[in-house]
C-alpha cells in the first residue's frame, strides 16, 4: 500500500484525507499520463454520497484541464464503469465510491484500461505528484482542452449487458433488493424488473448522507426481516458502490460471500465449467468453506484480503471463479471485478435451474463461528508491530491450535486493526479476540 493508495483506491474522510485539491490533481495526471500520443478519453462514475458531485468536479476539472475528453456516466456502479471502459475502449474509469464506508468518506477509484484496478507503479507515479511542490504538467491551450459529456448510456448499457445473462425468466420469483441507498439504486431493480422478477426494493432513496447507513450489505437486519415478513424467495443486498453483494434465504439466513462461492462453484463443477476445478478466496475465508469444498472435490487458492489480489491471482491462473467473504465475488467470464448485482444474477440462476430453495442449495456446508472485531488506532504499522500484541496473538494461535484460528492484519482502507478469531463456538471467539484487543488497548494504540 502506498502513502494514499490502499487496496481500494484513494479513500478518506471527505475535505479532511481526501479533498478536492488532491482530486483536481489525480485529474490533471491521469489526463496528462494517457493523453501522451492521443486524445485521452476516460469515464467517471460516482455513488449517491454528497461529496461525491463535489469531487466529480475537480476530477473532470482536472482531466479537462490536461486535454482529456470526459465522459459522465453519473451515479452508478463500480462494475458499470469497469464495463464500459473495456467494452468501449475508455483509456481508464475512475469511480468515485468510499464503498461500504459512512456517507462523510469518499474515495478515487481508478480502473485500468482493461477494467480492473490501476497498476501499482501507476499509483506511486500519482502519489509523487500530489506531494511535489509544483505542478509541472503542461495545460492544454485551445482546441486541445478536454470536453465533459453526458454519457448516461453507458449506465444504461451496461444494465442491457446484464440483463443478457440471464438464462431463464425471473417470472414469479419474489425477490427483495436492499440498495443501501447508494449505486444500486439506479440499476438494480431496472434488471430484476426487465427478467419479470416481482421485486420488492427497500433503502433505494438516497438523499446524500445515507448511503449505507443501517442498510445494505454491512447491516442486514432490514432485508432479513423484510423477506420473512413478505414471504419472498430470495434477498440481495449490495454495499455504496455496488459491487459487493450478500444474500438472504427465504429463511431470513444470511448468505454470505463464502457461501456463494460454495453455491456457485459446485454448481459450476457439476456442470463441467469450473475452469481448473478451482476457486480462489483470500486468507479471511471460513475454515468450513474449505471443508466443504474438500468434500466435493474442489480445489482453492488462498490471497491476501482484497478483491483485487483474487482477480490477479484469477488472471494469472486462468480460474474463471473468486471472491471474498465480505461479498465481492468475481466471475471473470462476465466481469472484471466485484459485481454485487452480477452475482445476484448467478445465484438467481442456480436457484432456478435447480429448482430448490437456497436453503437446501446449502445445506451441505458448515460454517465456523467466526468473530470480527475492528480497532481504530493511531498508527497500523506500530500496533501491528508491537512486542504486546505480538505476544498476546501468539497465545491465541497457540491456545487454539486446530481447532481454530486467528488473522490479525491492517485494513487496507481505514485506520484500523481488524481481529478475527475462527473457534468451535462463539464463546471461544469472543474470549480470543478479546485477548488481543485487550492488549492493542493495553499499549495505548486505540484511537479515541
Amino acid at each position: 500500500m502506498g502513502k494514499y493508495f490502499g487496496t481500494d483506491g484513494f479513500r478518506g474522510e471527505a475535505n479532511v484525507t481526501l479533498n478536492v485539491t488532491q482530486a483536481f490533481k489525480v485529474g490533471r495526471f491521469l489526463g496528462d499520463y494517457y493523453g501522451k500520443d492521443h486524445k485521452a478519453r476516460i469515464v467517471i462514475g460516482k455513488d449517491t454520497r454528497r461529496s461525491s458531485y463535489m469531487f466529480e468536479d475537480a476530477l473532470s476539472a482536472g482531466l479537462t484541464a490536461s486535454g482529456a475528453d470526459t465522459y459522465l456516466l453519473h451515479v452508478t456502479t463500480t462494475p458499470s464503469v469497469s464495463y464500459v471502459v473495456r467494452s468501449e475502449n475508455f483509456d481508464c474509469g475512475i469511480m468515485i465510491s468510499a464503498s461500504h464506508n459512512p456517507f462523510y468518506d469518499n474515495g478515487i477509484k481508478i480502473i485500468n484500461g482493461e477494467g480492473h484496478k490501476l497498476e501499482a507503479d501507476v499509483e506511486r507515479k500519482i502519489e509523487e505528484y500530489l506531494d511535489s511542490a509544483e505542478d509541472t504538467l503542461p495545460f492544454a491551450l485551445r482546441e486541445n482542452i478536454g470536453m465533459t459529456v453526458d454519457y448516461s448510456m453507458g449506465r444504461h448499457r451496461y444494465i442491457a449487458f446484464l440483463i443478457s445473462l440471464a438464462k431463464r425468466s425471473f417470472k414469479n420469483m419474489r425477490v427483495g433488493l436492499d440498495c443501501s441507498n447508494g449505486s444500486a439504486s439506479q440499476v438494480a431493480k431496472s434488471v430484476f424488473d426487465a427478467l419479470g422478477a416481482k421485486t420488492f426494493v427497500i433503502h433505494n432513496e438516497p438523499n446524500g448522507i445515507n448511503i449505507n447507513k443501517n442498510c445494505g450489505s454491512t447491516h442486514m437486519e432490514d432485508l432479513q426481516k423484510y423477506v420473512i415478513e413478505n414471504g419472498l424467495d430470495v434477498g440481495f443486498a449490495y454495499d455504496g458502490d455496488a459491487d459487493r453483494c450478500l444474500a438472504v434465504d427465504e429463511k431470513g439466513n444470511i448468505i454470505d460471500g463464502d457461501k456463494i462461492l460454495f453455491l456457485c462453484g459446485t454448481y459450476l463443477k457439476n456442470r463441467g465449467e469450473l475452469e481448473n476445478n478451482t476457486v480462489v478466496t483470500t486468507i479471511m475465508s471460513n475454515m468450513g468453506l474449505y471443508k466443504a469444498f474438500d468434500e466435493k472435490g474442489i480445489s482453492y487458492e488462498k490471497t491476501a484480503v482484497g478483491d483485487k489480489y483474487v482477480y490477479e491471482n484469477m488472471m494469472k491462473n486462468g480460474h474463471i471463479l473468486g471472491g471474498e467473504q465480505s461479498g465481492h465475488i468475481i466471475f471473470s467470464k462476465y466481469a472484471a471485478t466485484g459485481d454485487g448485482i452480477l452475482t445476484s444474477l448467478m445465484i438467481m440462476e442456480v436457484m432456478l435451474e435447480k429448482k430448490e430453495p437456497v436453503s437446501h442449495l446449502l445445506k451441505e456446508i458448515i460454517i465456523y463461528p467466526q468473530l470480527l472485531q475492528n480497532v481504530r488506532v493511531k498508527d497500523k504499522k506500530a500496533a501491528r508491530e508491537d512486542a504486546a500484541v505480538i505476544a498476546a496473538a501468539k497465545r491465541v494461535e497457540e491456545e487454539l491450535g486446530d481447532s481454530g484460528r486467528l488473522l490479525l492484519r491492517e485494513s487496507g482502507t481505514e485506520p484500523v486493526i481488524r481481529v478475527m478469531v475462527e473457534a468451535e463456538n462463539d464463546e471461544l471467539c469472543k474470549k480470543y479476540v478479546n485477548i488481543v484487543v485487550d492488549a492493542l488497548k493495553e499499549q495505548g494504540h486505540e484511537k479515541q
